[in-house]
């Protein structure tokens, strides 16, 4: 079954042996993008501010309401 999935098996038409390479390209492209967004992850990761909001935080920055 796992020879299968990685497409091991002869393709017994041409059509089959198309859709296998175009099933491959997809994969390298997939994984591409997560390539890709786990390094987008990692540098927003590292320029987010850890320091944890609080209530306090919140209350300061808000502006007066209107009377």
């Amino acid at each position: 079954m796992a020879k299968a999935l990685f497409g091991y098996v002869s393709s017994s038409t041409p059509a089959m042996a198309a859709e296998i390479m175009s099933l491959r390209s997809r994969v390298d492209q997939l994984e591409a993008t997560v390539l890709r967004l786990r390094a987008e992850n990692d540098r927003l990761s590292a320029a987010v501010d850890d320091t944890p909001l609080t209530v306090g935080s919140i209350v300061d920055e808000r502006e007066p309401a209107l009377t």
